[in-house]
């Protein structure tokens, strides 16, 4: 097993070398981690292509952060008729917990689960990010002006959950915008901002469509930011980083994306496989689109709304009421 492989480039030839020189190929046979996704470093010419199965660890999610090695059911939910969704809801062990509490501890081990207090998580999180900014960043590549990425992480962590605009970054920042580029790739590299892409029937739409803007962990994300009490946007990022961590152990990745209108109407999170379409409603109204509001396979403290389109009529449930 092999940390911080992103260090050596030399390792990688290694292990390619050893793993082609093998007559039968032995599964697991070598385990590599780091924190930089190689795919994504332009110096690391060697990817292992055809050779290394690629698994993303994300921070824990709430039901990992409990001890039940799961997230969501979010299979069960795209595997169910709408009909069965209450009682797959119903059965989930993840117990009720407020939201915000929950974007407070994040899913980063020591602040989730070792430090007790926010002031402990505090010291913990400006000790991350002076490490990450001056020696891990580094590593991945030479940032010449670290007080202009400080500046520029600061106002991503503030835009979470908004459409991403590098021209009005770069003018709010006070950054050329090749720069801000340069820099929101090296974040997203580095496993710190994500991108969600736009939904649309027409695939190459995606790529053009502005993405939306998450970070990996929303305790993290808060101490850049400078704010204590997490936002409506942080609710979103805590669904967004579940369904990322449930998408990346499916043998074929659903695609997790967002749908917004012409007229400014959003769908927050759109979860695509070959055969199903799932809407996930956090703040949106949408009529015409198969839609559940799934919050409540996160924090089933909070109002579950659903809304089916069936045979052209629709559906609600809010609470145990239906009309």
């Amino acid at each position: 097993m092999l940390d911080e492989i992103q260090r050596s480039r030399d390792l990688l030839t290694a292990v390619k070398r050893a793993v082609d020189a093998g007559a039968a190929r032995e599964p697991g046979r070598f385990v590599l981690t780091g924190s930089a996704n190689l795919l994504m470093l332009e110096r690391i010419s060697e990817t292992l292509a055809g050779r290394a199965v690629y698994v993303t660890l994300w921070p824990f999610s709430r039901r990992e952060r409990q001890g039940l090695g799961r997230t969501g059911p979010w299979s069960e939910l795209l595997a169910t008729p709408f009909a069965g969704w209450r009682a797959i809801l119903a059965a989930d062990p993840g117990g009720e917990e407020d939201w915000r509490a929950a974007a407070r501890l994040g899913g980063l081990p020591v602040p989730a689960h070792t430090l007790a207090d926010d002031e402990a998580r505090a010291l913990w999180f400006s000790g991350y990010v002076q490490t990450y900014l001056e020696r891990d960043l580094q590593a991945l590549r030479a940032v010449e002006n670290l007080p202009d990425f400080r500046r520029l992480m600061r106002a991503a962590c503030l835009r979470i959950g908004g459409l991403l605009n590098q021209t009005e970054l770069s003018r709010d920042v006070g950054i050329v915008q090749p720069q801000v580029h340069r820099f929101l790739n090296l974040m997203e590299a580095s496993y710190q901002a994500i991108r969600l892409q736009a939904y649309a029937v027409n695939r190459t739409r995606r790529l053009i469509k502005a993405p939306k803007l998450y970070w990996s962990d929303t305790a993290l994300a808060l101490h850049p930011a400078g704010e204590r009490e997490p936002r409506g946007p942080r609710l979103e990022n805590l669904v967004l980083l579940d369904l990322m961590i449930w998408r990346d152990v499916q043998a074929r990745r659903p695609e997790v994306l967002y749908w917004r209108t012409a007229s400014g109407l959003e769908v927050d999170f759109v979860i695509e496989t070959p055969q199903r379409l799932l809407i996930n409603l956090l703040t949106a109204s949408v009529v015409g689109f198969f839609s559940f509001l799934c919050i409540a396979t996160l924090f089933s403290s909070l109002l579950c709304v659903v809304a089916e389109i069936v045979r052209g009529r629709i559906r609600q449930f809010s609470g145990n009421r239906q009309r």
